[in-house]
């Protein structure tokens, strides 16, 4: 580290919470809803509660990681510890930064097609002022910064929930038609559970954006795992109960068919279009991009901090306390990616990226517990956990080469 200004402790459990929820429960849950059904039919609830244990092993190695090393560029770190290569390490942060990149600039650009439905916009100016604008936000502090996406992703969890409780008189068929959510014990039943897995798997993933804050959160050992299983707790209710609720109230068929299945769910209760939902998705779009930028700058900052980047990246302004250099570089990156506009196959390999870096990650954690498996004072998990979390993201990553080499 250096000897300068260091980033502000500010972040609070609850915002540490608010934060991860906005970066996972993001606009991509109000399409999913349709596809998991497309494929699990009734057994959806059931396909949500698998991914979140899928999602939950990784969860729980960064969980641990957290508590052994609360340093920003979380997964930089872990990898250099873990696997003791630098030039990887590096590589790996750079890929956690290039996801977040092209992912804000995906979102912006969504943002900006999005809020045509409302209102005619020219597309360049809405994207140089919302872009800079967000940057703006994040260089302002991290407190001021998350509070902001606090109150947006409250927004975000308020549409979620609203859609849930005009639904709620779903809920009292659920005793007469329970065994249709239930699969048999038999392979045949459960792999559409699995495939619905499989697409449900990509709702939970964000919570690994919050190890990258650690050196901005109050009593990181404790908060930070905290709030990354109260995250995955959380997204994990709300994605159930609103499944159960969608196929409750239509077939899974017409989720499949419908292009905005909230909205129709909604609809079909209240009996008016559903631009309240449309305008909670757009706010859910632009929350998403903000949250990345902050990420980003943060796993800059971390690898200027550590030597692994040039370490004016490091720099920490004395009075907002946030690394505005690095901030303004994923300002301005963000910016020129949505400005050039063609991501959508970039968009797809951010994925796969993700993925692979979830397997280095499990694989470093197992490699440090090998070396330090009892560390003082610090809770650790078994070692079949970064085990099972390598062989579920590998297993994921083979599947994403699978459909990009088919496509």
């Amino acid at each position: 580290m250096t000897d300068q200004i260091r980033l502000k402790r500010n972040l609070s459990l609850p915002l540490l919470v608010l934060y991860g929820l906005g970066t996972t429960i993001g606009a991509g849950i109000y399409a999913l809803i349709g596809e998991v059904a497309a494929v699990a039919g009734y057994l959806a609830p059931i396909s949500f509660l698998v991914a979140s244990f899928m999602a939950g092993i990784t969860a729980t190695a960064f969980a641990e990681l957290a508590r052994r090393l609360p340093r920003a560029a979380g997964e930089a770190l872990y990898v250099r510890e873990g696997l003791g290569s630098v030039h990887f390490s590096t590589l790996i942060g750079l890929c956690v930064v290039f996801a977040g990149l092209v992912s804000s600039a995906a979102l912006v650009n969504g943002f900006v097609g999005y809020l045509h439905e409302f209102v005619a916009v020219d597309r360049v100016l809405t994207i140089v002022l919302v872009t800079v604008l967000l940057g703006g936000i994040a260089a302002w502090g991290i407190a001021e910064s998350v509070v902001v996406a606090s109150l947006v992703t409250l927004v975000e969890v308020g549409g979620l929930a609203l859609v849930i409780a005009v639904s709620h008189g779903s809920f009292a068929g659920l005793s007469d038609r329970w065994s249709e959510f239930i699969p048999a014990m038999d392979m045949l039943s459960w792999g559409p559970v699995f495939a619905g897995a499989v697409l449900a798997f990509y709702a939970y993933i964000g919570f690994e954006d919050m190890v990258n804050v650690a050196e901005e959160v109050v009593d990181v050992r404790r908060n930070l795992p905290a709030g990354i299983f109260l995250t995955l707790g959380i997204s994990t209710l709300a994605y159930v109960l609103l499944m159960t609720a969608a196929v409750l109230t239509m077939t899974p068929a017409e989720l499949a068919d419908s292009e905005a299945p909230l909205a129709d769910l909604y609809q079909y209760y209240v009996g008016e279009k559903a631009q309240a939902i449309s305008a909670i998705g757009l706010f859910a779009i632009i929350n998403g991009a903000l949250i990345q930028i902050i990420m980003a700058a943060r796993v800059f900052y971390g690898l200027g901090s550590m030597g692994q980047l040039p370490t004016v990246l490091s720099t920490v302004h004395p009075r907002t306390r946030t690394p505005l250099l690095a901030t303004a570089l994923v300002t301005f990156s963000v910016l020129v990616f949505a400005l050039l506009g063609t991501l959508a196959s970039l968009a797809k390999l951010t994925s796969l990226v993700m993925l692979v870096i979830f397997a280095c990650v499990n694989l470093s954690l197992w490699m440090i517990k090998l070396r330090d498996p009892h560390p003082e004072g610090i809770r650790v998990f078994p070692f079949w956990v970064p085990i099972a979390g390598f062989l579920i993201s590998a297993a994921f990553v083979i599947r994403e080469l699978i459909i990009v080499f088919d496509s």
